[in-house]
């Protein structure tokens, strides 16, 4: 059976950076479209880019789903397209920022076939802007948990 092309819109925010944090996922396939969005207290802007990847790839209910991929992020766009990734991949992830998040990413993403288009953010692509409202909104709750990837990170880093 042939499915549709499922897009997937994501935006990442921080405030601070360190700081609060935001996603915000749009998924759009046919005529349905699901938003999803969270938020930790502490964590880094390219986490959250990342994340709302990883999260809308995750919502994904079959496998080898055809998905066109819209982010403003050019660490997580470049990191597939220009063979970051797999340099990565290679070494062991050996002192890599995120390392947690790139092996979940790589784990979901082996799942569909996937194609990532940058976008330039905050240039009035109507679902960038909604991305972008709905990972300001995250991060901005109340009792936010606690990024555990971004915390482990901070300690090896000090101990190195």
């Amino acid at each position: 059976m042939d499915r549709p092309v499922i897009y997937l819109f994501t935006d990442g925010a921080a405030s601070g950076n360190p700081g609060p944090g935001g996603f915000g996922v749009v998924l759009r396939c046919g005529s349905y479209e699901k938003e999803l969005s969270g938020g930790f207290a502490l964590t880094t802007n390219n986490r959250m880019e990342l994340l709302a990847v990883i999260t809308g790839l995750e919502a994904i209910r079959w496998e080898n789903a055809h998905v066109e991929v819209y982010s403003d992020s050019s660490y997580v766009v470049n990191a597939v397209t220009e063979g970051w990734l797999e340099n990565w991949k290679r070494t062991g992830f050996a002192k890599k920022k995120n390392a947690d998040l790139w092996l979940r990413y790589d784990a979901v993403a082996r799942r569909h076939r996937i194609a990532f288009h940058w976008i330039k953010g905050h240039a009035g692509h109507p679902e960038n802007e909604r991305c972008d409202a709905l990972a300001v909104a995250a991060r901005s709750l109340p009792s936010l948990p606690r990024d555990e990837g971004y915390l482990n990170e901070t300690k090896t880093d000090t101990l190195l």
